[in-house]
């Protein structure tokens, strides 16, 4: 049976996905390997949301199409960049034996199966590579379809898609253009998954889509986000429900209090808005202004006042000017996220605002990144100032030899992105167990801590 190395670029949407193909692969028997040299399949789940992760996944398939020369037998590519530019691909990489896009990842075993088929069919490799696109409807399994994952990272936390698409049309972003309209997984697929995890040990899920609150809207008529999270708190095993792409103005009452009210769901949001200031917003084509972001910030902290809000920011969107800038320098000081990410606009083919007139220049735009990233710091460190002394839960994240000292992240720290907590410890702590801690200290991301009491 052949070697399957996998390689996941991009976002956690692509991880998620990606778990669900190494799930599959396994099953149907294929030997996994994270060793291109061992590998004889190599498949890339590519990301092409901006330039910069285009030229990323584009490098890695060109690194991967090196070693058809010494044993690798298939290269695949997936995803994202499959879908959008796969006849620019085939035809400047003939290496690439299959393509398969965001619709059809499911079919991943088929595929591989398909090649291994021409290939004794014709005595040889074939020369053209092999298609496989599904249309909208075929992004996620019919109900009762087994649904597999390998977990790969984390195995006590895992990304769970809920959702594909998206229906807005932002005018800097061309995932709607290869990944169509927003569909939702049905709630019983989720919930099987969510069982079939925390059976492997999963203790924290993380609910990701391109939007996550518009979760049911297309196949129940209605937003059930918050019918979801309690169904998912009831999974027997589960202890944290993180939700990350929750668009401002999607967020709903029903929601809020369900989250203020679900012990399991965690007080933390990922909560995108791009921009504060609104004609900035109008020309992104996003459907909220400035008052709706302070409104939604307001109701969020209303009821839960401890609640960690993530943001992420678009500078030097097309046409923003410096008073447009500063505003929304002066917004954020206001508003005081918690936590925030910022990238520079990439003119991205096939949207509206790449035709937009007055580009803003690269150095204009790295030194708006630096200034809300210099503020954010501010606003962090202030924030993490308040937590001293105070109790709180972590999940141990790993051990630090070097340092003799334990990582783990808080309500507060999605992984990968936000900050951690230190902590040390006489007795060994599991990674994956959840732990009761006092803040002891702060700097401008992380906290430092101490076991509130010893392991019985």
């Amino acid at each position: 049976m052949l070697k399957i190395m996998l390689v996941s670029l991009g976002c956690d949407k692509n991880t998620a996905d990606s778990s669900k193909m190494l799930g599959i692969l396994s099953h149907r028997g294929y030997e996994l390997t994270s060793e291109i040299e061992e590998a004889d399949v190599a498949v890339v789940n590519t990301c092409c949301f901006i330039q910069s992760a285009t030229e990323e996944s584009i490098d890695k398939v060109f690194e991967l199409a090196s070693y058809k020369e010494s044993g690798l037998k298939y290269l695949i590519v997936a995803g994202c960049m499959a879908e959008r530019f796969k006849d620019e691909i085939a035809k400047d990489i003939p290496e690439v034996d299959a393509f398969i896009g965001t619709g059809s990842l499911e079919k991943i075993a088929d595929v591989i199966a398909e090649l291994e088929k021409a290939d004794r069919d014709e005595g040889e490799e074939s020369s053209d590579a092999i298609m496989c696109f599904g249309g909208e409807d075929t992004a996620f399994a019919a109900e009762g379809v087994e649904r597999y994952h390998v977990i790969t990272e984390r195995p006590y936390s895992e990304y769970l898609k809920i959702a594909d698409g998206c229906d807005k049309r932002c005018t800097y972003c061309a995932i709607p253009n290869f990944k169509g309209k927003y569909k939702s997984v049905p709630m019983e697929l989720i919930v099987k998954e969510a069982e079939k995890l925390a059976a492997d040990g999963v203790k924290e899920l993380i609910l990701v889509a391109q939007e996550t609150t518009c979760y049911g809207i297309d196949i129940y008529g209605e937003k059930r986000l918050h019918i979801l999270l309690r169904k998912l708190s009831e999974v027997d095993g589960i202890e944290w429900i993180r939700l990350l792409y929750c668009y401002p103005e999607e967020i709903y009452d029903e929601l809020i209090d369900e989250m203020a009210e679900n012990s399991k769901v965690l007080k933390y949001i990922d909560m995108p808005v791009q921009h504060t200031e609104t004609e900035v917003l109008r020309r992104m084509g996003r459907r909220i202004d400035k008052e709706g972001i302070y409104s939604v910030v307001k109701r969020l902290r209303d009821k839960m006042p401890d609640i960690a809000i993530r943001t992420t920011l678009i500078a030097g969107f097309p046409g923003e000017t410096e008073e447009q800038h500063k505003a929304c320098l002066e917004a954020l000081d206001e508003l005081e996220f918690d936590r925030v990410g910022v990238f520079n606009y990439s003119r991205e083919d096939g949207t509206a605002a790449a035709d937009f007139p007055d580009q803003i220049d690269d150095e204009v735009k790295d030194r708006y990144s630096r200034e809300i990233m210099e503020l954010s710091a501010e606003v962090s460190e202030d924030k993490n100032s308040e937590f001293v002394g105070r109790d709180m839960d972590v999940i141990i994240e790993g051990y630090l030899p070097d340092e003799d000292i334990y990582a783990a992240r808080s309500y507060r720290d999605a992984p990968d992105v936000d900050g951690l907590v230190y902590l040390k410890s006489e007795t060994e702590l599991m990674s994956g167990s959840v732990r009761r801690v006092k803040v002891t200290g702060y700097d401008t991301y992380d906290l430092t801590a101490e076991l509130e009491q010893a392991e019985e």
